[in-house]
């Protein structure tokens, strides 16, 4: 029997799921139209209709787009990054870097307010002065520091002009030093331009949008039953700021993206704003509770059903809020259907159950509460229940970095508000308790700013002043004994674990780590600048089981890699376990994965007549050979057995890869 499927991503490969929805600005070149929406780009051919993405993955250099604009003398688009970065896109589709505004040290605000074309240049208008660009050979020409905000810039007859808002209108002569701010002299008052993108071109792009998520916020996030649920949450998570309650969910086997009802403040008589968390009822699929700044919120097939807030039910509104400040930041389901999620900030709620009968019932408790700032724990965060059914949240609150352990079955409480590792050593833990997590063998895993710690599953239920936190210690494996903590200093923002009991850890501003099962050997350590990880700001991690692909949402999206661990299968049969790509067609040197597999299965790969190519165990669920042989050479042509046992020695399936050479 031959195994494996082609349609599947390889190993090793990213991914962005980037939102397209808000078009921002349109650029004409030729037939070509460029569209940039959502901080993102892509293209609709007028002449054969189709559309084309462009992001990190197929040759961007950078995400969150500010501007672009396309130059006819030279047939290429100019873009723009929030971060200064610049590509140039010409009408084959290469893309070429500039990296020198981005780089360059200028004493001023490097913001681009517009680009104006001149023959081959583009002439950027930025906080400080001009920047001029040579998009014929790709390079920066010159860099007129005027020291003043320029609006928008223009060339007529023989002078170049520069509109500022706040020192008027400045002109200077083409043939003189524009290098010299002295030879730029003020001959009027400031007239402000508006732009508005042409209508048809705008309805044009609209018509053809591709394929995405609404919006690129993704605060947290579940893979549950299958699909990806996801909501928004804050806005760059800082202050005050707001952004409209958004839930997407992906369904991962035919990309599509199902969007919420949010446009429900005329059904709930209040605002709905920065979705906070989310989960699936595990009785009833359909049936989904998002937690919200503004309340509590209920779902079925993606339409509103109700919501409590505190004119309208018993939750209450945060210390010294307003109405709309009914703090739902956290929630997760039991096994039974019930509801659970944390009421926070509030004088004397915290903790709440939604029963699967439909009542509220509080399960407040004094050791819930901030005394000092009279409120209940705040910005609590990754509610969960383990194998035990002990429900776990931590407080990602400087006053308050507390870990919680909640019993449900006898209504007894821990909270853990002393971190002290097995050196005795107090553990520092000054930012916030920012994520809770349990591995394979029961392990309770606590994100903090000062680092992962973690609870060994026989002492989970020791009470606080007996409870010794485990600050892993790596060998240094230098002749020495010595050891570090693992990611000692490091901010963890969240955390997963995959199928092979490995670690994904991520950060704030370092990227995502990800740390073998025994915890001693760091696999990878992913960043912007080295992998096609949209931001080294990480909000959320959450992993499809069944393909290994782990989703990072991140404060620019949401992308994913496809890691080689899946999740474990209690039998290895011709329904579960199989290779891809299947058949290994000629030039293809990457991964083969065959998945579905058993937990530390042996895995065997022979020829025909029965010679041993490869061989190992199973990582999760899943095992990768790269086509070579105990020599490292490149296998013949020919069909080859995966043979599996499982730990226990039973025998498991048998399959057929076919590579071609």
């Amino acid at each position: 029997m031959a195994c494996g499927s082609t349609a599947q991503a390889q190993v090793g490969t990213w991914k962005d799921y980037m939102a397209y929805y808000d078009v921002q600005d349109v650029k004409k070149g030729g037939s070509v139209l460029y569209v940039l929406a959502s901080d993102n780009l892509y293209s609709y051919n007028e002449g054969d209709g189709s559309i084309q993405t462009y992001d990190k993955v197929n040759g961007l250099s950078d995400c969150g787009i500010a501007k672009i604009e396309w130059n006819r003398s030279v047939g290429k688009l100019i873009i723009v990054y929030s971060d200064y970065n610049i590509d140039m896109l010409d009408a084959k589709g290469n893309i070429t870097n500039l990296s020198d505004f981005y780089s360059a040290t200028i004493s001023g605000d490097k913001t681009v307010n517009n680009i104006y074309m001149s023959g081959r240049f583009a002439y950027l208008s930025t906080g400080f002065g001009i920047v001029k660009v040579n998009m014929r050979d790709n390079e920066i020409s010159d860099t007129y520091n005027l020291k003043f905000r320029v609006d928008y810039c223009y060339i007529d007859g023989n002078y170049i002009y520069a509109a500022s808002s706040t020192n008027g209108l400045y002109r200077a002569a083409l043939s003189d030093n524009l290098l010299d701010p002295g030879k730029w002299s003020r001959v009027g008052a400031y007239t402000p331009r508006s732009y508005t993108v042409d209508a048809d071109l705008l309805a044009t792009a609209r018509s053809h949008r591709p394929d995405g998520p609404k919006a690129n916020n993704f605060y947290s996030m579940k893979f549950k039953y299958g699909n990806l649920y996801t909501v928004g949450g804050r806005y760059n998570q800082t202050g005050d700021s707001q952004m409209p309650g958004t839930v997407q969910v992906l369904n991962p086997e035919d990309g599509e993206w199902t969007v919420y009802e949010d446009s429900i403040q005329d059904k709930s008589g209040h605002s709905y704003i920065d979705a906070l968390c989310i989960d699936v009822d595990p009785t009833d699929h359909s049936h989904v509770m998002v937690g919200a700044r503004t309340g509590l919120y209920e779902f079925r097939n993606g339409r509103y059903v109700r919501d409590w807030y505190c004119q309208n039910s018993d939750l209450q509104q945060a210390v010294g809020g307003s109405v709309n400040y009914t703090l739902v930041t956290s929630g997760a389901f039991d096994g039974s259907g019930n509801f659970w999620f944390a009421n926070s900030q509030s004088t004397s709620q915290s903790l709440w159950e939604y029963t699967a009968g439909g009542k509220m019932v509080s399960h407040h408790k004094d050791q819930y509460m901030d005394t000092d700032h009279k409120f209940s724990f705040a910005h609590v965060h990754s509610m969960m229940f383990d194998k035990d059914n002990l429900l776990w949240f931590v407080s990602d609150y400087w006053a308050t970095p507390y870990l919680v352990c909640y019993q449900p079955s006898t209504d007894a409480t821990n909270v853990y508000k002393n971190y002290v590792n097995e050196d005795g050593t107090a553990v520092t833990v000054g930012g916030g308790a920012r994520c809770v997590a349990e591995d394979l063998n029961g392990n309770i895993w606590v994100g903090t700013n000062a680092g992962p710690l973690f609870i060994n599953a026989e002492d989970k239920t020791l009470s606080p002043d007996k409870m010794v936190f485990q600050q892993y210690k790596v060998p240094r494996n230098d002749g020495t004994n010595l050891a570090d903590y693992l990611l000692s200093g490091v901010d963890v923002m969240c955390m997963a674990v995959d199928g092979g009991n490995r670690k994904w850890f991520g950060t704030n501003g370092n990227g995502v780590y990800l740390i073998s099962a025994d915890n001693n050997t760091q696999i990878h350590h992913f960043l912007s600048t080295n992998s096609g990880l949209l931001s080294d700001n990480v909000q959320s991690i959450a992993i499809n089981p069944k393909t290994g692909e782990v989703f990072f949402g991140t404060d620019n999206g949401l992308c994913s890699y496809m890691s080689d661990a899946t999740a474990t299968v209690d039998k290895m049969d011709k329904n579960n376990t199989y290779a891809y790509p299947n058949p290994v067609k000629p030039g293809y040197n990457g991964p083969i994965t065959i998945t579905g597999l058993s937990y530390n299965a042996d895995v065997k790969i022979v020829t025909s007549n029965g010679t041993l190519v490869a061989q190992g165990r199973s990582n999760g669920g899943s095992f990768v050979w790269y086509g070579t042989d105990l020599d490292g050479k490149r296998v013949a042509s020919g069909v080859y057995m995966v043979m599996t046992t499982t730990e226990s020695g039973d025998k498991g399936t048998v399959c057929k890869i076919v590579v071609v050479n």
